[in-house]
């Protein structure tokens, strides 16, 4: 674990020496977008698509004008320089994914993604944000909750055990408040979805268990949740998607380090699956050890997909 909190602090140090037309210069904007959805035989949404590095561009910057997680990036292009990826090369941007299992089909986060699905049962759609979440000792829950509250321009009500880093007991709403300028509470304690004066750490097991969204994004889930949305808060590593009568699996590590076998526990899920039948292995194992965090065709007799000709780019790069 300390290797990684190491390498945190590192990335933290380099942030500060970013080019002026970055992450902290630059203004982001986003708008709602609504992808069409079918359970069981449409669930999986989006489509990837191609970004040209710009001079002085991040990894971090190209995420979140794409709508990604910084997470979502460094896993297709481990090997590549977040600060100074190769100026003008065309990366490819895995804004695509397999739905997460629901039983409400409302507010839903899938912590090893790190990413929240927002659906609309009365117009079959479903929208999606990548989220930061829990560090190690600060795991975010797991369960199904409901919002209890909202708040606009939130206090923090900071934990005793953090008051005397901070030297407060609570901090007002302003740019060092970690909550952002939205917060929603549900009911698990503490806890909360709300936005980020780090959005750095979109993408990251960075919070005390909340649920940090980038704020342009809060800005657009805020006035569209309602106080008693039902929240459901899972672990699933290994999704399987349908779209057009083939099967994708999405595949990603195992963030908070819970599954003793991830080759067992990818066996039993395959064996789970209703059409494991129509399911490539071969396929499906290389979908298992890329933990890609891309949907990947595994239908038997299908044609090379984009997360096989992803794995070539990245073995080439």
């Amino acid at each position: 674990m300390w290797i990684r909190k190491t390498m945190l602090l590192m990335s933290l140090l380099l942030l500060m020496a970013v080019p002026q037309n970055s992450l902290a210069e630059e203004e982001f904007n986003s708008e709602i977008v609504r992808y069409p959805y079918r359970i069981p035989d449409l669930t999986v949404i989006g489509a990837p698509s191609t970004y040209s590095v710009k001079n002085n561009d991040t990894m971090l910057d190209i995420a979140r004008r794409n709508g990604l997680g910084y997470n979502e990036m460094n896993l297709i292009y481990p090997a590549m320089d977040p600060w100074v990826p190769p100026s003008k090369k065309n990366l490819i941007v895995p804004t695509f994914w397999v739905l997460p299992p629901s039983q409400h089909e409302q507010l839903i986060i899938n912590l090893p993604e790190l990413r929240l699905y927002f659906f609309d049962r009365s117009s079959g759609t479903v929208q999606t944000y990548p989220i930061g979440i829990g560090d190690e000792g600060w795991e975010s829950p797991l369960g199904s909750f409901h919002i209890v509250e909202k708040r606009p321009n939130p206090s923090w009500y900071i934990p005793t055990s953090l008051q005397a880093k901070y030297g407060m007991a609570v901090m007002p709403p302003g740019p060092e408040n970690p909550l952002g300028e939205y917060m929603m509470k549900f009911s698990a304690g503490a806890y909360g979805v709300h936005g980020t004066a780090m959005p750095w750490g979109v993408g990251r097991l960075v919070s005390h268990g909340c649920i940090r969204c980038y704020p342009e994004h809060i800005k657009l889930l805020y006035p569209q949740v309602s106080i008693g949305t039902n929240l459901e808060i899972i672990y699933e590593p290994i999704k399987f998607g349908l779209k057009g009568g083939q099967v994708f699996v999405e595949a990603h590590p195992d963030v908070y380090r819970r599954i003793p076998d991830y080759h067992a526990f990818a066996m039993e899920k395959l064996q789970q699956y209703p059409m494991a039948q129509k399911v490539d292995q071969r396929l499906y194992w290389v979908a298992v050890s890329l933990q890609s965090g891309v949907p990947m065709n595994v239908t038997k007799a299908s044609k090379p997909d984009f997360a096989q000709m992803m794995a070539v780019d990245v073995a080439q790069n």
